[in-house]
């Protein structure tokens, strides 16, 4: 099907920017205070994040309440940039519940959805969204629900997605493939490789989405703006520095990089370090915190 004109202007608006992938800074207790998270969320702008993905898997959004989830989009919206919100990712909901975290998206101010990966009619679901919010929408082809080829290419077929985000992890070969396919449904490739970000961009990503932006932000930043401007002295040396971050904070136990990602965001005086904490991740080794801030790039 033809694109929507809104999904073409998404797609347009975000090529070659970088979303961060923020996530969503709580107390040990899960307290989220408002002025914190907006506070962080500025801050990420500020560094060079072009838009912002909140309450997506980084966000820890599939565990939040919807009065939380309203108060993260409000203070991401009040940053003045692109919002995209993460919808869906908890076991056992409903598309109705889906489709109202959409709703509530739109009728706060985003510009669009991340849509957390679905077994059950993938496109059928990808539509009800549509249907309900009117809002453009990213396929997220992710590593743990990965989409086979022929259900990737019907979800970018639909006029109401904008694009791809590639998050296979390790599996080049099948991230080549989601971009391939997105390029020839002429949606916006987006890479969500934290641990293959430069070659993602050299096999043909436009985009970037990703976690390592929740903080660090200018680490990633210069990866994306040196490849898009043609600088190849400078991606490869960028790309070096990302790489030493990334095999720091996304190693195994591999969802334990939100609690990395919060720590270096905590050292970098984003957020207090008592709101660093994530619930949800798994435990980590002692010293892991002295192990990660130690990989943290100086410049």
């Amino acid at each position: 099907m033809t694109i929507d004109p809104r999904a073409a202007a998404l797609r347009d608006r975000l090529r070659w920017r970088l979303v961060a992938a923020a996530a969503t800074p709580s107390t040990a207790t899960g307290d989220v205070d408002p002025a914190t998270v907006g506070g962080y969320l500025r801050g990420l702008v500020a560094d060079g994040a072009d838009a912002l993905a909140v309450l997506a898997h980084t966000g820890r959004g599939p565990f939040l309440d919807p009065d939380t989830r309203a108060g993260v989009i409000r203070q991401a919206v009040a940053t003045g940039v692109p919002v995209l919100v993460g919808v869906g990712g908890r076991p056992g909901e409903t598309g109705a519940e889906v489709a109202a975290q959409a709703v509530q998206a739109a009728a706060l101010g985003a510009v669009g959805l991340l849509v957390f990966p679905v077994t059950d009619d993938p496109v059928g679901h990808h539509d009800a969204l549509w249907r309900a919010a009117g809002l453009p929408m990213l396929a997220f082809d992710l590593y743990l629900c990965p989409y086979p080829p022929d259900t990737l290419a019907a979800l970018l077929a639909h006029p109401g997605v904008a694009g791809v985000k590639a998050a296979r992890l390790h599996d080049a070969i099948a991230c080549q493939a989601t971009l391939d396919a997105a390029h020839a449904a002429d949606r916006l490739a987006v890479t969500g490789e934290d641990r293959m970000f430069g070659p993602s961009l050299m096999w043909g990503a436009e985009a970037a989405l990703v976690g390592l932006a929740a903080a660090a932000v200018p680490v990633t930043r210069a990866v994306l703006r040196s490849f898009a401007d043609a600088d190849h002295a400078g991606f490869v040396a960028a790309s070096a520095r990302l790489d030493r971050l990334a095999a720091a904070t996304f190693t195994a136990p591999m969802e334990g990089y939100v609690q990395r990602m919060l720590w270096i965001a905590a050292e970098e005086g984003r957020i207090p370090a008592g709101h660093a904490v994530d619930r949800y991740g798994p435990a980590l080794p002692a010293g892991e915190r002295e192990r990660v801030l130690r990989a943290v790039p100086t410049r």
